[in-house]
């Protein structure tokens, strides 16, 4: 992962922990660590891309954007899931 996909990831995830309940935040922890490893293999990708030419180096570059879409719209689910969690009504 990117560092400063990083950096940004880390400063939400603390911002979010001291607002959200337990079972959000594991909720989201687990997209999120999906999340994590789209983005893995997305930078493999790129770097295989970057020791090739032509049509398979564009494609290696397009399955890591797609990868790198995918973990995106993880995280996006995962924060959603987790703040439909925390605003449930209590019982």
């Amino acid at each position: 992962m990117k560092p400063t996909w990083i950096i940004a990831a880390a400063a939400s995830a603390l911002a979010l922990a001291a607002c959200q309940s337990q079972q959000a935040q594991t909720v989201e922890n687990a997209y999120d660590n999906q999340a994590d490893r789209l983005d893995n293999q997305a930078d493999q990708f790129d770097e295989a891309s970057e020791n090739m030419t032509g049509a398979p180096a564009a494609n290696a570059a397009n399955i890591a954007d797609r990868l790198e879409n995918q973990a995106d719209a993880l995280r996006n689910q995962g924060e959603a899931k987790a703040n439909a969690i925390d605003d449930k009504p209590q019982d």
